[in-house]
C-alpha cells in the first residue's frame, strides 16, 4: 500500500480542519451563550446532582468538555466554586462530551452531511455580515459546524481503504491479538493521542473513522476511548499549573475521577463489551464484533454508558475524593506579596467577567482587612487584636499606649499602588467585555468601596495627630471627648468584624442603616456638648476647634466604613449612595469617580 508523506499530511490536514471547525463552533457558542453558561455555573451547583446537571448542560451546549473544565478551573481559582462543587460539574462534563460522539456517529456516518456542508458555509457566511452580534455569532457557529463535518469527510477519505489493502490488517493484527496487553496498549495510544491533539472530540472522531474503515476492532477502539478519558484531563491540569491550590485540586480531582473510572472499566472490560453488544443486537442489529459499520454506534453507546455509570458510581464518594485531593494537593497560603503588589489581580482571572469581578472583590477586601484596618486601628492608638478581641471597649480605651504609625508612608506604600491596580484592572475588565448593566454596577460598587477605603485612611491622619496630642492631656474634658471618638470607631469596626464572619450578611443591613442614622447624633455640635464645654470654659478655643473638626471627620469616616461594609459584604450587586468626606480630607490627586478611566497617579 502506498501511503507516503503526502497522504500523512492529508490525514493531518483533515484532522486540523475538523479541529478548526470544532473550535469555531465552540467559540461562537461561547460568545452567544457563554455568559449565561457562566451564570448557570456560578449559581446551579448547590448540590451534587445540580452540579452534575450543570456540567452536562454546559458541555452539551458549547460542545467542548475542555472548555467546561477550563471554566471550572478558572472559577475554582477565583473561589467562585468549591472543590466539592467543581467535582460534580466535571462529572457532568464527562457525560456532556458524549453528545459530540453521537453527533459524529449519527450525522457523520448515517447522513451525507457533506452534500449540504458547503451550502451551510454559504448561509453562515451571510450571517457573519450582520451588525447584530448574536446573528453574527450564529453565522460563525453554522460555518464551524459545516467545517467540522467537511473535515470529518476528508478524514474518512484520507484513511486508506482496508478492502483494497488487506496487508494493513496483517500489520495491525500483531498489536490487537495480545489479549489484555493489547487493551493496555490501545488505552495508552488513546491517552497519548488526546494529549497531543488536545481534544478528546477529535481523538474520538479519528477512532470512529478508523473503526468504520475497518482499521481496528471494536474492543481496541473501546480501549482507546478509555484512554481518551484520561488524556482529556491533561488540559485542565496544564491550565492549573499557574493557578492557586484551589484550581490544582480541581484539576487533580478530574484526573482521579477519570482514572478510577478507567480502572474499574478495564477490570470489567469484556463483560461490559458483551453487554454493549447484546444491547446493540437485541432488536436484530448487527454485532460490532463482526461488522465494522456497526462499531461507531456501539462505541457511542459504550462511551455514554461508561461516563454515566462512572458518574452514578462515584457521585456518592465525592467527599472521599475531596479528602484524597486535599491530601495530594495541600493548602498553600500565598505569602504576603511586596507591599505595592496586588495578590489576586491576575491575567488568568480576566478570562471571564465573573472571575475578574471576583478577583476585584477579593483584592478590595484584602486591602480593607489588611492595610486599611491597620491604618484605622493604629490611627486611634489601638492594636488590631484588641478590636477583634472580647475586651470591653472601656478597657481598651483606658490603655494609654501611644502607637506610632506613619500614615503617609502606609498610604503611599501599601494602599495607593493597590488602589491604582484595582482601578486599572476594573478598566481593563470593562473594556474587554460588553458587560450588562448589573455587572457594570457591581464593578462600580467595588470602585466606590475602594474610594471610601482610600478616603478613610487619608482622613485618619489629623485624627491620629490630635489623639497623640490630647489622649494623655491634663485636661480631662478634651481627653474624654477624644475617647468617645475612639469608642465610636472601635464599635463600628467590631460590627464590621461580626458582619465579615456572618453566614447571613444581609441580616446586618438594618443594623448598618441604624448605625448611619445615629452617626450624626454623635457630632459634638449636634449633641450640644461642644457648646456646653466652651460656655463653661472647660476647654480652650484651640481644643474646641480641633474637636469640632475631628468629630465631623470621624462621623464621615463612620459613614464611609458603613458604605464599605455594605458594598463589599452585604449588597455587592446594588448601587448604594456613597457618603462624601470633607473636601480638605480628600487626597491630593482627587478621588476618581467610578466612571473615570485610567490609573491613579
Amino acid at each position: 500500500m502506498q501511503y507516503g508523506l503526502g497522504e500523512i499530511l492529508s490525514l493531518l490536514g483533515s484532522l486540523g480542519l475538523f479541529l478548526y471547525g470544532m473550535k469555531v463552533m465552540s467559540d461562537a457558542l461561547m460568545e452567544v451563550a457563554g455568559d449565561k453558561m457562566r451564570q448557570i455555573l456560578a449559581s446551579m451547583t448547590s448540590n451534587r446532582l445540580f452540579a452534575v446537571f450543570t456540567g452536562f448542560l454546559i458541555t452539551s451546549v458549547i460542545q467542548s468538555s475542555s472548555a467546561t473544565t477550563l471554566m471550572v478551573v478558572s472559577f475554582a481559582n477565583a473561589s467562585l466554586l468549591t472543590l466539592f462543587e467543581s467535582i460534580g460539574v466535571i462529572m457532568g462534563a464527562n457525560i456532556g462530551t458524549t453528545v459530540t460522539a453521537w453527533l459524529i456517529t449519527l450525522l457523520g456516518f448515517k447522513v451525507n452531511i457533506g452534500a449540504i456542508a458547503l451550502p451551510l458555509v454559504a448561509l453562515g457566511f451571510v450571517f457573519t455580515f450582520s451588525k447584530k452580534k448574536k446573528v453574527n455569532q450564529w453565522g460563525r457557529f453554522i460555518v464551524g459546524f459545516a467545517i467540522l463535518f467537511i473535515g470529518l469527510q476528508f478524514l474518512k477519505e484520507a484513511v486508506p481503504d482496508i478492502g483494497s489493502n488487506p496487508e494493513v490488517l496483517a500489520f495491525l493484527a500483531k498489536y490487537t491479538q495480545s489479549g489484555f496487553w493489547s487493551v493496555l496498549l490501545f488505552l495508552l495510544i488513546g491517552t497519548l493521542l488526546t494529549i497531543i491533539i488536545q481534544s478528546s472530540s477529535a481523538t474520538m472522531a479519528l477512532t470512529l473513522v478508523m473503526c468504520h474503515e475497518g482499521w481496528i476492532p471494536f474492543d481496541m477502539a473501546a480501549a482507546m476511548i478509555l484512554g481518551e478519558n484520561i488524556g482529556t484531563t491533561i488540559t485542565a491540569n496544564l491550565a492549573a499549573l499557574i493557578a492557586n491550590y484551589h484550581a490544582k485540586r480541581t484539576a487533580m480531582a478530574h484526573l482521579i475521577f477519570n482514572v478510577i473510572g478507567v480502572i474499574w472499566a478495564i477490570l470489567l472490560f469484556n463483560p461490559i463489551l458483551n453487554a454493549i453488544d447484546w444491547f446493540i443486537t437485541r432488536e436484530g442489529g448487527t454485532s460490532a464484533f463482526t461488522s465494522a459499520t456497526a462499531i461507531p454506534v456501539a462505541l457511542s453507546v459504550f462511551h455514554t454508558a461508561f461516563n454515566v455509570s462512572n458518574t452514578f458510581l462515584l457521585i456518592w464518594f465525592v467527599p472521599i475524593i475531596v479528602k484524597i485531593v486535599e491530601k495530594l494537593v495541600p493548602e498553600k497560603i500565598d505569602p504576603e506579596k511586596e507591599i505595592d503588589q496586588p495578590m489576586y489581580l491576575t491575567k488568568a482571572d480576566l478570562k471571564y467577567p465573573q472571575t475578574g469581578i471576583a478577583a476585584l472583590l477579593k483584592e478590595s477586601t484584602r486591602l480593607f482587612e489588611k492595610s486599611a484596618y491597620k491604618a484605622i486601628a493604629h490611627g486611634i492608638h489601638v492594636h488590631r487584636e484588641d478590636i477583634q478581641s472580647d475586651k470591653k471597649v472601656k478597657a481598651i480605651i483606658k490603655g494609654k499606649e501611644e502607637i506610632e504609625v506613619d500614615l503617609d508612608q502606609l498610604y503611599y506604600l501599601k494602599i495607593k499602588s493597590i488602589y491604582s491596580k484595582i482601578v486599572e484592572y476594573a478598566t481593563l475588565l470593562q473594556s474587554k467585555y460588553e458587560l450588562d448593566k448589573n455587572l457594570i454596577a457591581v464593578i462600580r460598587n467595588i470602585l466606590i468601596a475602594n474610594r471610601h477605603i482610600v478616603a478613610v485612611v487619608k482622613a485618619m491622619k489629623p485624627i491620629h495627630m490630635n489623639l497623640s496630642k490630647y489622649m494623655d492631656s491634663d485636661n480631662p474634658y478634651v481627653k474624654k471627648e477624644y475617647d468617645k471618638l475612639r469608642k465610636i470607631i472601635i464599635k463600628v469596626m467590631r460590627i464590621i468584624k461580626d458582619l465579615q464572619q456572618s453566614e447571613n450578611p444581609l441580616s446586618f443591613k438594618g443594623k448598618m442603616d441604624k448605625l448611619r442614622d445615629r452617626a450624626d447624633k454623635s457630632d459634638v455640635i449636634m449633641n450640644g456638648s461642644i457648646n456646653q464645654l466652651i460656655r463653661e470654659n472647660r476647654i480652650t478655643n484651640e481644643m474646641a476647634t480641633s474637636l469640632m473638626n475631628d468629630s465631623a471627620t470621624v462621623i464621615q469616616m463612620v459613614k464611609g466604613l458603613i458604605s464599605i461594609a455594605e458594598l463589599l459584604y452585604i449588597t455587592k450587586d446594588s448601587i448604594l449612595q456613597e457618603s462624601k468626606l470633607p473636601e480638605q480630607l480628600e487626597f491630593e490627586e482627587g478621588i476618581l469617580s467610578p466612571e473615570e478611566r485610567g490609573q491613579v497617579g
